[in-house]
């Protein structure tokens, strides 16, 4: 900074004052212009620890997730929190733990004792999470996970939302026979999801006990065995609303099997709009959009203004439809079988 200082013939407060923008100081364009084109000239880069050590922060946002190497979703988590964080002139670090604890707290630990300015702690399916007791020396945000007793604010999908959105699209198009093939039943996301489905069917003035409801494992293997087995029963329904994207698909290969054709004879609504999947079965799928993308922006946003301290437990983001092609009005008759 001295060096950049004699060039331009001024002190080294005047460098700081321009490379800092402080506030307060009255510097002229033409003394701004000589500093600037003496750090382009020297090459200069502030030390960004020595400033840390002033302004106490790092410029740094902890990104921490548990299975970023193994689910589509991460990739979405990561460029949303990126892009807000990287625009505020910060650094993104990111740090797979997978679901171990040990390792959990190890890297809490060490990003807390960096120091990082802020910690997202993002999960790959919707649960609630144990966190290590250091997180509590860091500003931190849960990102599609919450804990026992909401100690950490939190972001998620409105899965409830979610749910009955995915049975409007079957009940707008005039269905009123549907099967519901769920994720595991156990799961946060598979309860919310399904108590919005049966409001919507009793919103439609049905009856929701009426509806064929079959709890799967969110995997392919689970929506190809439970659509086989509604196959075999009497009534077949005229739609089938799947947990996932994935399980849909399944459902798209033992319709197939039994020479039903989507949608002609049966309509198939999944969950996920997963990347690289539902807009590319045939016919494209019909399914409702998990906000991964949003709520990373909208957790990073809180974390760089300074903004967690005063959020609720729990803020829940819109999951939109996205109608494509697997959805039309009820075939009149019986559905024929190949």
């Amino acid at each position: 900074m001295a060096d950049v200082g004699r060039l331009a013939g001024v002190s080294s407060s005047t460098v700081s004052f321009v490379l800092n923008e402080n506030s307060g100081q009255t510097i002229s364009n033409r003394t701004r212009k000589r500093v600037l084109e003496a750090v382009a000239t020297l090459d200069y880069r502030p030390n960004r620890t020595a400033r840390g050590l002033r302004t106490r922060r790092t410029a740094t946002i902890g990104l921490v997730t548990d299975e970023i190497a193994a689910e589509p979703f991460a990739g979405a988590i990561i460029l949303g929190a990126h892009e807000v964080v990287w625009a505020h002139g910060s650094l993104l670090l990111v740090v797979n733990t997978t679901r171990d604890g040990r390792t959990v707290r190890e890297v809490i630990d060490e990003l807390v004792d960096r120091p990082v300015d802020a910690i997202l702690f993002a999960v790959m399916g919707a649960r609630r999470m144990v966190l290590p007791d250091a997180l509590k020396g860091v500003p931190s945000l849960l990102v599609n996970g919450y804990t026992a007793g909401n100690l950490m604010p939190a972001v998620l999908p409105d899965e409830v939302a979610g749910g009955r959105s995915a049975a409007q699209l079957l009940l707008a198009a005039g269905h009123r026979r549907i099967a519901y093939l769920t994720g595991r039943a156990e799961s946060w996301a598979t309860r919310a999801r399904l108590r919005g489905f049966q409001a919507a069917i009793e919103d439609a003035g049905l009856n929701a006990g009426d509806q064929v409801i079959r709890a799967g494992n969110y995997r392919v293997d689970s929506g190809y065995e439970l659509t086989r087995q509604l196959l075999t029963e009497p009534g077949l329904p005229t739609a089938i609303m799947c947990g996932n994207d994935r399980m849909a698909v399944g459902a798209y290969l033992a319709l197939a099997e039994a020479g039903l054709r989507i949608p002609e004879d049966i309509s198939v609504v999944g969950y996920d709009d997963q990347a690289d999947l539902a807009a590319r079965v045939n016919p494209p799928l019909s399914t409702v959009r998990l906000p991964h993308y949003q709520m990373a922006r909208w957790a990073a946003r809180q974390v760089v203004t300074g903004s967690v301290a005063g959020l609720p437990a729990r803020t829940y983001l819109p999951c939109p439809p996205v109608t494509r092609k697997s959805v039309a009005a009820p075939r009149k008759g019986a559905p024929r079988k190949g």
